[in-house]
C-alpha cells in the first residue's frame, strides 16, 4: 500500500488569504524574494552599458584582494606589472618579468659543474697559428755597457829628507801649531793634543798657539711678560688715554673670565689701538667675546690671537665680526691648536673679500684656493688704502 504523494501548488497559483494560512507560508516568501530579485536582475541587464558600469563603484577591492591565494596574486602582480624594456637607465633585471621562480631542472652541484668546465676546456682543441712559433731570436742581443771601476791611487809624497827627520821628531803639540799656521787646523783631530792643552809643556798651564777657540754664544730664557694683568685691566675700564697699546703674551695663567672682561672693557674703550693676546690658552669662549667687542669698538686698530686654543667657530666669530667694524686694519690668528680645516679656510676668504678695511691677515693658509683668495683681497684693500693716502 502506497502513501498519496504530497503536492505543492505554486506560489503563483495561491491568493493572499490561502498564502497567510498556508503551512508553507516561509518557504514560499523565500521563493517569491529569489523571483523578485531574478526580475529585478534581468531588468537591469537590460539597461544601457554606462548604468550597468555603476553597480562596480562599490566594489571593496581589498576584500577581493584578501579571498585571493597566494598564486593567484602572484600572476596578478604578473600581468599588472608595467616594464620598459627600452629604458636604458633601469638595470636588466628590471626591463623585464621575474623568471627565476621556475622550478630547477635539476640538481645543482658546484664542484661537479667546475670539474666539467675544466674537462671541457683541457678537451677544446686549440686554434692553430697562422704562423708558427720557431724561436728564432731576430734583432741585436741588449748587453749593457760596463763602466770601468775608478780607483783611487794616492800619491806618493816625498819630501827632504831634513824636513821628514824634523816631522818625525816634532811633537803633537808643534804638528798641531804647524797645521794652525797651514790652514788645516780644522782637520785635525788629536786626542794628544788635547791632553797636552790641558797639561801644559810644563804641567802648569795651557799650550798657547795660533789656533783661537770660538766663544760660545750664551743663550738667555726669555724673562716673563712684566705686564700687571689687573692693573692694565682697570686703566682700560677707566678709559685711560696713555694706553693705547696691551699685551698679554705668553701669560699663561690669565683666567678666561677675566680675559672676557678685557673684551667687554674695550667695547667702550676709545684709546686702545693694538691688543695682543698671544700664547694665553684661549678659547672659542674668548674668541666669540672679542667678536662681540669688534661689532662695536671703533678705535682698535691691531688684534692678535695667535698660538691659542680657539677652533673654527670662534675664528669665524671673529671674521664675521669685521663686516661691523670699520677701525680694525690687522688681524692674526695663525698657530691654533687645532687646524681649522678647509671649510672654515674657504669661509674665511669669502669673508675677507668682502672686507675692504683689513690690510694686514697673519695666517697660513692650508690650501692654495682660499690662499690666493685671501692674497688677492689683502692687496686690493692696500691699492685702496694707498689711492686714498694719495687724495688726501
Amino acid at each position: 500500500m502506497t502513501e498519496p504523494a504530497l503536492t505543492v501548488p505554486r506560489a503563483a497559483e495561491l491568493s493572499p488569504c490561502q498564502l497567510q494560512r498556508h503551512p508553507l507560508k516561509d518557504p514560499i516568501l523565500q521563493v517569491l524574494k529569489q523571483q523578485q530579485q531574478q526580475s529585478s536582475a534581468a531588468a537591469a541587464m537590460s539597461l544601457p552599458f554606462r548604468k550597468e558600469l555603476e553597480k562596480y563603484k562599490n566594489i571593496n577591492e581589498d576584500e577581493i584582494l584578501s579571498k585571493l591565494s597566494e598564486d593567484e596574486l602572484k600572476q596578478l602582480e604578473h600581468v599588472l606589472d608595467d616594464l620598459d624594456p627600452e629604458n636604458a637607465l633601469l638595470p636588466a633585471g628590471f626591463r623585464q618579468k621575474d623568471q627565476t621562480t621556475k622550478a630547477a631542472t635539476g640538481p645543482f652541484d658546484r664542484e661537479r659543474l667546475l670539474s666539467y668546465l675544466e674537462k671541457q676546456a683541457l678537451e677544446h682543441k686549440d686554434r692553430e697559428d697562422f704562423v708558427p712559433f720557431t724561436g728564432e731570436k731576430k734583432g741585436k742581443i741588449f748587453i749593457p755597457k760596463e763602466k770601468p771601476v775608478e780607483t783611487r791611487t794616492e800619491e806618493k809624497v816625498t819630501l827632504d829628507p831634513e824636513l821628514e827627520e824634523a816631522l818625525a821628531s816634532a811633537s803633537d803639540t808643534e804638528l798641531y801649531d804647524l797645521a794652525a799656521v797651514l790652514g788645516v787646523h780644522n782637520m785635525v783631530n788629536n786626542p794628544k793634543f788635547d791632553e797636552a792643552g790641558a797639561r801644559g809643556k810644563d804641567g802648569k798651564g795651557i799650550v798657547r798657539n795660533v789656533v783661537k777657540g770660538e766663544k760660545v754664544k750664551p743663550i738667555f730664557e726669555e724673562p716673563p711678560n712684566p705686564t700687571n694683568v689687573e692693573a692694565s685691566l682697570q686703566r682700560i675700564k677707566a678709559n685711560d688715554p696713555t694706553l693705547t697699546e696691551i699685551n698679554l703674551n705668553n701669560i699663561k695663567n690669565i683666567p678666561i673670565p677675566t680675559l672676557k672682561e678685557f673684551a667687554k672693557a674695550l667695547e667702550t674703550n676709545t684709546y686702545v689701538k693694538t691688543f695682543s693676546l698671544a700664547a694665553t690658552r684661549s678659547n672659542d669662549p674668548v674668541a666669540i667675546a672679542f667678536a662681540d667687542m669688534l661689532k662695536v669698538n671703533k678705535t682698535l686698530k691691531s688684534l692678535n690671537v695667535e698660538s691659542n686654543f680657539i677652533t673654527g667657530t670662534g675664528i669665524l666669530a671673529l671674521i664675521d665680526a669685521l663686516k661691523k667694524n670699520e677701525s680694525l686694519t690687522e688681524i692674526k690668528i695663525d698657530n691654533q691648536r687645532q687646524q681649522l680645516g678647509t671649510a672654515v679656510e674657504m669661509e674665511i676668504a669669502k669673508m675677507l673679500e668682502e672686507n675692504s678695511r683689513i690690510l694686514k691677515f697673519g695666517y697660513q693658509f692650508t690650501k692654495q684656493g682660499p690662499r690666493t683668495r685671501v692674497a688677492a683681497a689683502i692687496t686690493k684693500n692696500n691699492d685702496l688704502e694707498l689711492r686714498f693716502s694719495i687724495f688726501l
